[in-house]
């Protein structure tokens, strides 16, 4: 049953998803498609004809919820088995819901830490439709994502959310909670990785019914080596994984009544070892310090211990017990209005009863003057009953103004309620005030950015007009560069003429250089001559010389064949030479 009810609460939410204008009513098109798909995620064979042959005699127009109920019971709950994955149901119901529910605007949480939320909405909401939650459950969950985050409990912050949620009938739908917890109310200083761990956790141990989890090293049973692994505990199982990921499961173990555990003195170099023993095997486990052993032994014992006693886990017995509390506080506070109800309807009744007594008095009275005057000799015996009379009903009469200052000490209490609301009224207008003068500041911040973006236009404009005059500035340098282009161009020219006159100037200079050239033959055939002279001159004075060779040295050749220039005339013709190469390379 309890399962059942859990995925009405899923279901409930996709049909009103698919109920557009919030009629109660849901097309026959649209249902089939959500039974469909109910039927695929829980693994039931799905019948398309028993939906046409429920609704054969409501074939025009949608289809209410009343109608659909029995379908649902009978085609779809009943064959129902715990064999399929709740999150991928879960996550089917939450899909068609969220796209028309979910508000993404100022939210800080992920829309996977959203999905987390509303199954633990539908985990701790009532069995009533329209589903809430209560302020009894909302404070439950809001304290245990604050010790999840590492925060500390702020009281002040959820009594003023008491004092909101009292207009609102003391409770919140589920997309309200999404968004109490994703405006970030209760995690101020609070990152939003910090936010998501801890929505994380909580998730886990109402939703996944994670009891503990963590690293441990486990010890192999075939290679007798310890490997580390994830360790998640359930009410029933121990299961371990790789790594907290829980990508690759490695393994379960199924805990029962027979199952027991025990702590292991240290061995092999493994410290802080404890032993789960099962029916088939055994589990030798080691952890990092004796806290965490000391906590793992703990919590494997309260499970087997639940088992024995099939109980179901701590935080689904806790809720139990709230829902059962609010159930027999209710039932006391309706038994205390029937009781007033009854007093009201006594106090009633007694007055209606004192004003027919006082009229019968009256009537008495009338009787006992007409009997005073007719019978003078019964006046004792009248007097004497009318006196006892009359201090019964003064006995009655005190009786009732007890009563009455008890009934009017409650509707002191009862208009000091009133007024109480009357304030809280007031403060709520103020509230609403505020909003509307923060709505007008917002729009004036609205109007400012739009004048700070016409500013801005009118900026830009003034900057293309700045790039314009540059384009211009652009032009009017290349006009320049063209005319001292121009100018380089006549300096080229002139160059070229100079150079020309550098050529005629080499030519002449080839011209003085042959000139200089015949004057030097022309010294050498003197010379010559001069040296013939001398010869003859010693000949004939009788001198004899010895002919000797010539230099060693190597002959310097030039065009003019070998020995024609002596070293000086040589060395004249370097120098000169050198002293035009110069001269060129300065005018250059």
């Amino acid at each position: 049953m309890a399962l059942r009810d859990e995925l009405l609460k899923s279901i409930w939410h996709a049909f009103t998803a698919l109920d557009v204008d919030k009629s109660g009513k849901v097309s026959k098109s649209q249902l089939k498609v959500l039974s469909h798909n109910l039927c695929t995620v829980m693994k039931i064979p799905h019948d398309p004809v028993a939906l046409e042959e429920h609704f054969k005699d409501d074939d025009e127009g949608p289809v209410s919820t009343q109608g659909y109920m029995p379908y649902l019971n009978k085609f779809i709950l009943d064959k129902v088995q715990d064999n399929f994955d709740r999150q991928d149901f879960n996550r089917m119901c939450w899909t068609l819901c969220a796209r028309k529910n979910l508000n993404r605007t100022n939210i800080l949480i992920s829309d996977e830490d959203a999905f987390k939320i509303w199954c633990i909405f539908n985990f701790l909401s009532e069995d009533t439709y329209p589903l809430t939650i209560v302020a009894e459950e909302i404070e439950y969950f809001l304290r245990k994502l604050t010790e999840a985050m590492g925060g500390s409990w702020v009281e002040e912050r959820f009594e003023d959310l008491k004092t909101e949620l009292s207009a609102k009938q003391q409770c919140l739908s589920g997309w309200e909670l999404i968004t109490l917890v994703g405006t970030g109310t209760f995690s101020k200083g609070m990152d939003r990785q910090t936010i998501s761990m801890g929505i994380t956790e909580v998730f886990h141990e109402l939703i996944l019914d994670v009891l503990k989890q963590g690293y441990m090293m486990k010890k192999g049973h075939k290679r007798k080596n310890w490997t580390e692994r994830w360790f998640v505990l359930k009410p029933n199982s121990i299961s371990y994984y790789v790594s907290e990921d829980l990508a690759e499961k490695k393994g379960d173990i199924m805990l029962d009544g027979n199952c027991c555990v025990e702590s292991l003195p240290d061995k092999d170099g493994k410290k802080c070892l404890f032993l789960v023993k099962c029916l088939d095997k055994s589990f030798e486990i080691s952890v990092s310090d004796k806290k965490r052993k000391q906590e793992w032994i703990q919590a494997i014992q309260t499970c087997i211990s639940l088992l024995n006693l099939g109980r179901p886990a701590p935080h689904r017995e806790s809720r139990q017990k709230r829902r059962e509390l609010r159930q027999k506080q209710q039932a006391e506070q309706d038994e205390l209005e029937l009781r007033m109800r009854e007093l009201q309807t006594a106090n009633e009744s007694k007055q209606q009863e004192l004003e027919d007594m006082r009229k019968k008095l009256e009537e008495a009275a009338a009787n006992a003057a007409e009997e005073e005057r007719r019978r003078l000799q019964t006046q004792t015996e009248l007097q004497d009953r009318y006196r006892m009379d009359l201090e019964k009903e003064k006995m009655v009469r005190q009786e009732m103004e007890v009563q009455v200052a008890q009934k009017s000490s409650e509707l002191e209490q009862y208009l000091q309620r009133v007024q109480e609301l009357e304030d809280m009224y007031h403060r709520l207008e103020d509230a609403l005030e505020d909003e509307r003068r923060a709505r007008q500041d917002e729009e004036t911040v609205r109007r400012l950015q739009a004048r700070l973006l016409e500013e801005e236009a009118v900026k830009r404009a003034e900057l293309e007009q700045i790039h314009l005059h540059q384009q211009r500035a652009i032009s009017e340098t290349e006009a320049e560069k063209q005319e001292l282009q121009k100018e380089r161009t006549a300096k080229e020219s002139a160059l070229q003429a100079a150079m020309l006159q550098l050529e005629q100037l080499e030519s002449e200079r080839k011209g003085a250089l042959e000139q200089y050239q015949a004057v030097m033959l022309k010294l050498e055939d003197a010379a010559n001559n001069t040296r013939t002279w001398k010869h003859k001159v010693a000949h004939h004075e009788g001198l004899v010389r010895l002919i000797q060779p010539g230099s060693k040295g190597p002959q310097k050749i030039t065009n003019w064949g070998p020995a024609a220039f002596t070293e000086a005339e040589l060395s004249l013709r370097e120098k000169d030479w050198q002293e035009r190469k110069n001269r060129a390379a300065q005018t250059q």
